[in-house]
């Protein structure tokens, strides 16, 4: 079994690392395999709309823009779930996370049953580290855009720097409760 931690900021030592961090311990302690990703190490560019709005992402599900996607893309469909942390922008997803998703969105949300994401469990979570708002808008998108990709919702969780010493075990509890449901054992 895989699972792929994807984090989308740019601060290694913040609070989106920390659940970052926190997912991983669950993941090693299972023994499971685990696919790592930083958004923000990788160049990954926005979604050029090619064509006229749909070009290779449609009929091919392949992203014709040349980047780092690619490799991801190909990366993400050997796991058989997702944790998804970003930091909360504005009440919306990292601009990292933002440009990597929009253009995944595009390969897979047409996809149907082919999706690398179909009925496969995610957690999201959000994690805004200054004010502590906007997480809840950041998950409404979050959780529209794995409903687009046919993905299983297993858990949406906010996290803030107030709430950062109790949430990180909620983290740490949802990416292992997450591994033992994909596992078939009972949570």
């Amino acid at each position: 079994m895989k699972i792929a931690i994807i984090t989308g900021s740019p601060n290694t030592d913040g609070l989106t690392a920390a659940c970052g961090n926190r997912a991983e311990q669950a993941a090693l302690a299972a023994g499971v395999e685990l696919l790592s990703v930083n958004l923000n190490k990788l160049k990954i560019g926005k979604c050029n709309a090619c064509g006229n709005g749909w070009g290779t992402c449609l009929e091919e599900h392949f992203c014709q823009v040349q980047d780092d996607f690619q490799a991801l893309h190909q990366k993400l469909k050997e796991a058989d779930m997702f944790f998804v942390v970003t930091p909360v922008y504005w009440g919306e997803m990292s601009e990292s996370a933002k440009a990597f998703f929009d253009r995944l969105r595009r390969c897979e949300a047409l996809n149907s049953e082919k999706s690398l994401f179909y009925n496969k469990p995610v957690v999201a979570a959000a994690a805004a580290g200054g004010s502590g708002n906007g997480t809840i808008s950041c998950l409404e998108s979050m959780e529209r855009l794995f409903k687009h990709m046919h993905a299983s919702i297993f858990d949406l969780i906010t996290i803030t720097r107030k709430s950062r010493d109790y949430k990180l075990d909620t983290i740490q509890a949802s990416a292992a409760a997450m591994i033992r449901s994909t596992a078939g054992e009972y949570v």
